[in-house]
Order: structure tokens, then C-alpha cells, then sequence
């Protein structure tokens, strides 16, 4: 029997937003003091709940603003829950936003090393790992070069590389495979795939209906900050598309 590696447990966040046309610092402060401000709330998430076991891999399904992004923030720990909790068994590597945990004024190599104690790696690690992330993302032209003059391809290519170098439990992907040319990308689900099988469990969003259905085995439905359906990502997939 699998073991329960993500737990997500009546998760619903709240975002506050401002409804004065406050257009100064000085003018917020004032109006703070006087107790002027006012909030509109947006529920971003409201009651999510479901569990993924190790090997599993699971695609997040829904149209802008449903809430996948945020759901992932809150798995990863960026973001805290409003109501609920997420109970994590394991080591996480995200991948949920473009360039995060980059310094854009620090060249590849530098960044390989900078990511990579982000990721919890020792120095000594990442030497080891090191050939294998630039021969995977093909840059090594580039790495001596600052990430700043990177295109979004070359960086998605680093990004990944790095996250999916060594074994983590749980790799968290959130639309970095929409990046960069088509046969990386097929490169990039085959390591998946590969990771998968040696019993990483992988959570993914994409707009690629395709991608999810050839990456995952199931899938979950947001539609405004709720679950609407959980099944096999053929299933839920179909149904998608044809919403």
C-alpha cells in the first residue's frame, strides 16, 4: 500500500482587496489612521480537500483564476491557509513560478549553487550534480553568463534541471513546461516519467490538456476555488475540453 505523501485537509484562503482608490503611501496611512480602508474578499480557495499517495501524479485542472496557482502555493508553503491544513511526508521541489529562487545578477553556475541550498543540497552535493544539470539543460555555453540575459526558455531549462537532478519525494510544477521549444519539453516528460516510476509523486498544472493526460493519472477540477470532480486524468480531461 502506498504511503500518504500530501494531505490536504479543508483548505480555503482569503485574500483582502482594497476597495478605496488609495494612490500614495502618505494617503493610505491616512486613511488607516481614520479607519477609512475597505476590504472587498476574495476566496480563493474554499474547502479543498484531497490526498495524493507516493507515485502518484496528479493534475490540476482549471480555467485562469480557479485557483490552481494559489493551491500550489499552499502545498509548497509560501502561502498559509485562511482555514484548513496541508500535511506534507517529504521533501518538496517546487517549480511553481518562473525564475523564483534565481538572483538574476549571478550567473548560472553561481545559481546552480544558490538554488540548490534552496532545495535543502549541500554545496558538495551540487558538485556531484553539477555536469548532469548542464548537460540536461543543454547550457553549457551559457553558464558562466548572468541568468538576467537568459531567455524564459534557457531559464525554464535551468530551473528544471535543477529541481529534478537528485530524488526528491515531491516535485511541484506549475506551467514551466509551457516554456521553451517542443522537443525539451518531451525531454522534460520523459525525466517525469522516469521520476515517477522510481516513486517521486508529482503534482502538475498545465493549460496542455494533453500534457496532463500523458504526465498524470489523475486529475482535479477547480472551478472558482473549489473541487468540482476528481478522476483519472483521461476522464477529467475529456470533461474539461469539453466544458
Amino acid at each position: 500500500m502506498s504511503e500518504l505523501m500530501i494531505e490536504i485537509k479543508e483548505v480555503s484562503i482569503r485574500f483582502k482587496l482594497e476597495k478605496e482608490g488609495v494612490n500614495s503611501i502618505k494617503e493610505y496611512i491616512l486613511f488607516k489612521m481614520k479607519r477609512k480602508v475597505k476590504y472587498d474578499e476574495l476566496w480563493a480557495l474554499k474547502n479543498v480537500s484531497f490526498q495524493i499517495k507516493q507515485g502518484d501524479s496528479v493534475g490540476l485542472l482549471g480555467f485562469n483564476g480557479s485557483g490552481k496557482s494559489t493551491l500550489l502555493k499552499v502545498i509548497a508553503g509560501v502561502l498559509k491557509p485562511t482555514k484548513g491544513e496541508v500535511k506534507i511526508y517529504g521533501t518538496i521541489a517546487p517549480l511553481i513560478e518562473l525564475g523564483a529562487g534565481f538572483d538574476f545578477d549571478l550567473t548560472g553556475r553561481e545559481n546552480v549553487f544558490l538554488n540548490g541550498s534552496i532545495l535543502g543540497y549541500s554545496r558538495k552535493q551540487m558538485m556531484k550534480y553539477y555536469d548532469d544539470i548542464v548537460e540536461f539543460s543543454e547550457l553549457s555555453e551559457f553558464m558562466d553568463i548572468p541568468v538576467k540575459n537568459y531567455s524564459s526558455g534557457m531559464l525554464s531549462r535551468l530551473a528544471f534541471s535543477i529541481a529534478t537532478i537528485g530524488k526528491p519525494d515531491i516535485l511541484i510544477i506549475d506551467e514551466v513546461l509551457s516554456v521553451g521549444d517542443f522537443r525539451f519539453q518531451q525531454k522534460c516528460e520523459w525525466r517525469i516519467q522516469n521520476m515517477i516510476s522510481d516513486k517521486t509523486t508529482v503534482l502538475f498544472v498545465s493549460h496542455s490538456i494533453e500534457q496532463v493526460k500523458t504526465i498524470c493519472k489523475r486529475a482535479v477540477w477547480l472551478e472558482q476555488g473549489q473541487v468540482k470532480m476528481i478522476g483519472t486524468s483521461e476522464k477529467i480531461g475529456n470533461l474539461y475540453e469539453g466544458s
